[in-house]
């Protein structure tokens, strides 16, 4: 397990998992791999389009049990690579791409990613994260902080939510 900036632990009905940022020799690939599950799989979204050219520069945080396998994934972008997603605010992150398997829904994994990359944020010298919510979701990320702005837009052929928190 690991705490403090880089990471959370957490304990579910599979185990204890522990949330890092992906660094590791294999996490990236993990993290693509959940994507993958969760966006293409279940939600049908164009794998041309799931992967971007922002992943190789993003930071992403891995939600693991104690014996490796991958629960939940997210990525935070900042600088240049968040601008258009925060409205050109260079202290402003985009926290992006949180997914969590189906097998791990409900267990708390998903808030443990979010404060991960809130943590990791607040470490780069960030005052708020934005985030596109699948509307769906607008509860769970009102319940961390976040509040809604703007008015309602498709991503991925999906409704969705900007939503801002101040860190």
């Amino acid at each position: 397990m690991s705490g403090g900036p880089d990471g959370a632990a957490g304990a579910s009905p599979a185990g204890v998992y522990e949330v890092r940022v992906a660094e590791r020799a294999g996490d990236r690939e993990a993290c693509f791999a959940v994507r993958k599950d969760v966006f293409v799989g279940e939600q049908g979204v164009p794998e041309d389009i799931e992967y971007d050219a922002h992943d190789p520069g993003a930071l992403h945080v891995l939600a693991v049990t104690e014996d490796g396998v991958p629960l939940g994934t997210g990525r935070l972008l900042e600088g240049e690579a968040a601008a258009a997603k925060v409205g050109g605010d260079p202290a402003v992150g985009s926290l992006g791409r949180l997914a969590v398997t189906r097998e791990a829904r409900g267990l708390g994994v998903g808030a443990a990613l979010v404060g991960a990359i809130e943590a990791a944020a607040r470490a780069r010298g960030l005052t708020a994260v934005d985030l596109h919510a699948q509307t769906h979701a607008l509860g769970f990320y009102e319940r961390l902080g976040y509040v809604a702005y703007g008015p309602e837009f498709a991503d991925a052929g999906m409704p969705h939510r900007a939503m801002r928190k101040a860190l």
